[in-house]
């Protein structure tokens, strides 16, 4: 289902590197990777942290605190903090040396830094990765993105410390958008409506947004492979019905994959970081409007914000902020949130 007579924002291009490239200043944005973040169990955890606090005796390293760690250690360069969820965080100047010369020889006993290729060889075959950003934040517009690389842009990327966007911050995010633009031969494509067309959209996909969402990704999806062609992409899974395979099925020489944490492969990490940007975007210029800065997520801080806007400008103005089918939103209103609507479990 496709509704007719809408106007719709959707974002393409395919960019070509400039034929001159101007040095571009320090602050531009990330040159080399300087963040890993490897899944440890809670026996190499432990090892680690008896390790680095060995070290921490002589001088070397430093414990610090960090939120929500087992432990956090500085040492020359590198931060090395390890989670109560079992992901271990390496990030500064030294990462790769520390990696490379402590864990992995001493804890993982696995070469993985520099070895992408070997051990994620579909990273870098021609492909297409698709994200989206704004699905769970009440302000601002839903956005999807779909990213068409091959392996020497994926290398590149890798470089630069492309991830998902779950993990960094909006200014790292803005710099890595542009960089990935930068990329010689890389089609993008995005897509997505500004409030309040959001809010029309969802009701005529039978306020069901896993549809409007799968409507999204096949646009962004189906504009991108016009532009080049690809074997296969692979989508990070928003629900267990294969909704977006329904908008490429006539594409023969082409494969959908769905599956969680897709982020991990830098082409869908790329197009998070596209949508992302579009969003960080949108909702600056939206509070722009608002006159504040609009919170993201949809904390009790947003539903304060969304109590302002309905107080100020009514139920009609905030439709052009909010997504009115979020919980918050009606409560912003005064009003009764309905019960989750039956996809929400799909």
């Amino acid at each position: 289902m496709i509704p007719d007579g809408q106007s719709y924002v959707f974002g393409s291009n395919i960019v070509q590197m400039p034929k001159k490239k101007s040095k571009p200043a320090e602050d531009e944005g990330p040159k080399k990777k300087v963040m890993y973040t490897i899944k440890l169990d809670e026996e190499k955890m432990d090892q680690l942290a008896d390790l680095l606090e060995e070290k921490s005796v002589g001088g070397a390293w430093f414990p610090y605190d960090v939120a929500y760690s087992l432990f956090a250690f500085k040492g020359e360069k590198v931060n090395v903090v390890g989670y109560q969820s079992g992901k271990l965080v390496v990030s500064g100047k030294n990462m790769e040396d520390f990696v490379r010369d402590i864990l992995e020889p001493e804890i993982t006993g696995e070469a993985l830094l520099g070895y992408e290729e070997v051990h994620n060889p579909e990273w870098f075959t021609l492909h297409a990765g698709a994200d989206e950003s704004g699905k769970g934040d009440l302000f601002g517009p839903l956005v999807t993105a779909c990213v068409v690389a091959d392996g020497d842009m994926v290398r590149q990327w890798l470089e630069l410390g492309v991830a998902d966007s779950k993990k960094l911050t909006d200014g790292s995010i803005l710099k890595l958008d542009q960089e990935i633009r930068k990329t010689k031969g890389v089609v993008i494509q995005t897509a997505f409506a500004r409030m309040p067309k959001y809010n029309e959209l969802y009701n005529k996909f039978d306020r069901n947004l896993n549809k409007l969402l799968a409507w999204y990704h096949g646009k962004s999806l189906n504009q991108a492979l016009d532009q080049r062609a690809a074997p296969w992409g692979l989508l990070d899974q928003f629900t267990k019905q294969k909704l977006v395979d329904a908008y490429v099925k006539d594409r023969k020489d082409f494969k959908l994959v769905s599956r969680t944490k897709a982020e991990s492969d830098p082409v869908v990490a790329a197009a998070s970081i596209i949508a992302r940007a579009v969003y960080v975007r949108e909702m600056k210029r939206l509070s722009d409007e608002f006159g504040e800065t609009l919170v993201k997520g949809a904390s009790g801080r947003v539903l304060e914000q969304a109590k302002k806007i309905f107080e100020e400008k009514g139920a009609d103005g905030l439709k052009s902020f909010a997504k009115m089918h979020f919980k918050t939103a009606y409560e912003a209103q005064g009003l009764e949130p309905p019960a989750k609507p039956s996809w929400y479990k799909y």
